[in-house]
This record gives C-alpha cells, structure tokens and sequence, in this order.
C-alpha cells in the first residue's frame, strides 16, 4: 500500500513519499467540512499524540484534505489549529488528490446533498506505516483512545512494549508476544 504522490504542504512546498521516510508515518484522510468521522479521529489522535509527549515527534502524522475545492491551505491550516500542532496538512489538485487516494487505498466520493451543496464519503481508517513505508497497522473509526495511544507508542517506539501492555501492533498471527517488529 502506498506509493509515489506528489502534494503540497500548508506552506506551499512539494510534499512526496520521501518525505515520509525515515519516520514512521500516520496517515489520515479526510476534509474540513466532515461533521463526525474527521473531527472525531482527529481529536483521538491528538489526545494519543498528546499523552505520547515528545515521543510523538518520533512520527509523521498528516491529514490528506480530499476536497480540494474547498480545503485550501488556509482552511486546513484553521481546520488543524483545533487539533495537536503535530498533525500536518496536505492539499493538491483534484488530480493529485486522486491519484494519492488511489495510492494508499482510500475510497471517496462526493455526494450532493438536499440543500444543493455536498459531503463527501470516505474510508474512515487511519494508516500506520513504518520508516521504510510499509504499511503496518491501522486505527479504525471509533477505536478507543488507549487503544490508538497504544498503536501510535509502539510505531514510534518499535521493540518496546506500550505502557500497561497494549496492543502488539507487529503481530499478525494473533500472537500476543513482544511488540517488536517480527524479523
């Protein structure tokens, strides 16, 4: 999952997929009209990044606007100012949108609605990516916040177990043992 995009971030620059490398990446994608399912993710993310204190700084966390007729950089900018300062934003085209969209899997499509304007459905999950960017894991809609805390601790901190447990991210086989990535 993933692959080559080209974006902008909130100042303008040229975002790619190597701009994401190096960190563990978390990736969310949304628009700022959402009346739930972004206001609500985004809130339990920035409540995990909160708790994670400067372990967070370990991540690359972006919200990937996909209305870009009406999510400017400026209105993602205040969009995201309701939310931990971590979060980055990226914006492009219509046709930039779609072919990262396309890249990471996420289903979207704008809906009219009564009153002559319009929504838009999306996926609802966020994506968690390793340093190499391989997709490892997921936050799903709805999780608990101690839940998405535990997934985000051990990206940042792989090897290392979440405080009291947690959820082992790496594993794959149901497997409840260290929650270091399998070699």
């Amino acid at each position: 999952m993933g692959g080559p995009f080209t974006m902008a971030d909130l100042e303008g620059r040229p975002v790619t997929e190597a701009d994401l490398r190096g960190k563990p990446a978390v990736l969310f994608f949304g628009f700022t009209h959402c009346p739930d399912v972004c206001p609500t993710t985004l809130a339990t993310l920035s409540t995990a990044l909160g708790r994670m204190g400067r372990d967070a700084d370990r991540l690359n966390v972006v919200f990937v606007t996909l209305d870009p007729e009406r999510d400017t950089p400026d209105t993602l900018r205040d969009y995201l100012a309701s939310f931990d300062p971590r979060i980055r934003g990226f914006v492009g085209t219509p046709e930039q949108v779609a072919r990262m969209a396309d890249a990471y899997h996420v289903a979207y499509k704008r809906v009219p609605t009564k009153d002559g304007d319009y929504t838009m459905e999306h996926s609802a999950t966020v994506a968690l990516f390793d340093k190499t960017g391989r997709m490892v894991g997921e936050i799903g809609y709805g999780e608990d916040e101690a839940s998405a805390f535990a997934k985000l601790i051990t990206l940042a901190l792989p090897g290392q177990c979440p405080p009291g447990g947690g959820a082992n991210l790496w594993a794959t086989d149901g497997s409840t043992g260290s929650c270091g990535p399998r070699s």
